[in-house]
């Protein structure tokens, strides 16, 4: 090098105060020149320089979003919020994959069975296995960071339950339209299936995110299994997707709602002491 930077340029390079064109010429000068570099060292404060690295460290450990959780940040929601969203078990691939294959080998069971009483009986079932896989430190892995988070427990209850109901019902709205013979007959899922959700949700906070949704989705197969018994003829429809039978599920799913409005405070007790 024929020549080198001043000391006070190198000064004003080293606390980010020279400007263009200068601050151009000084990047190209010390790229080259291990002089001007060692005397930028010595001008540099030291603190800066950690924090510096410490500030590009943080920057590449931290985490980057998903697909799922850019996008609903994209839509405004709050960045804890939508990760706890995008982290929710049931929205994995493995689980969506899965609950599509069912669905297909149900649909196709209906139409060489000629009955949809299969389908009718399995959806509403998803929606609650979905919810027992998406709330609770036995099967959520990501239930530490959830405590943690700033989110009530009933709020973190509603928000892992909206994202169940949305894939879950939607994989069966799907499925629905796969059996346009039926009409509205091959609807008859949708109340027993926010019925039976409702009504975990609501024994969640005294008996657990597992042990209520198992007593119910019991209760479901029990039901059935007693329908199917007390059926009159062979074309006659299981009595839970008849009309008083979808009259006593909207009653249930309303019943369910109000009570788990009404212990909704203990969901936060429950949610911190299970850790």
């Amino acid at each position: 090098m024929t020549w080198h930077l001043d000391e006070d340029d190198v000064r004003a390079y080293a606390q980010g105060e020279l400007t263009p064109p200068l601050l151009w010429s000084a990047d190209t000068h010390l790229a080259a020149c291990a002089a001007c570099r060692a005397v930028l060292a010595e001008a540099a404060d030291p603190g800066a320089l950690d924090a510096g690295w410490e500030r590009l460290d943080a920057e590449l450990d931290a985490p980057r979003p998903g697909f799922l959780e850019a996008l609903l940040m994209r839509l405004g929601v709050a960045d804890h919020t939508a990760r706890l969203l995008a982290a929710t078990p049931v929205l994995r691939r493995s689980w969506l994959a899965s609950v599509v294959l069912l669905l297909l080998t149900t649909v196709g069971v209906v139409y060489s069975a000629d009955s949809p009483t299969l389908f009718l009986a399995l959806a509403p079932m998803l929606p609650l296995a979905g919810v027992a896989l998406s709330y609770g430190p036995a099967l959520d892995p990501t239930y530490e960071m959830a405590v943690v988070s700033p989110v009530h427990g009933f709020r973190l209850l509603m928000i892992r339950t909206l994202a169940v109901l949305v894939a879950g019902l939607g994989l069966n709205g799907l499925a629905t339209l796969a059996l346009p013979a039926y009409g509205l007959r091959a609807l008859a899922w949708l109340l027993p299936a926010l019925a039976l959700t409702a009504a975990s949700l609501a024994l969640t906070a005294r008996l657990g995110p597992v042990l209520a949704p198992l007593l119910v989705g019991g209760a479901w197969l029990a039901l059935l299994v007693s329908a199917e018994a007390a059926k009159s003829g062979t074309d006659s429809q299981l009595a839970p997707f008849t009309a008083a039978g979808q009259g006593v599920s909207a009653a249930v799913a309303a019943l369910a709602v109000g009570l788990l409005f009404l212990v909704r405070d203990r969901f936060d007790v429950f949610h911190r002491s299970a850790v």
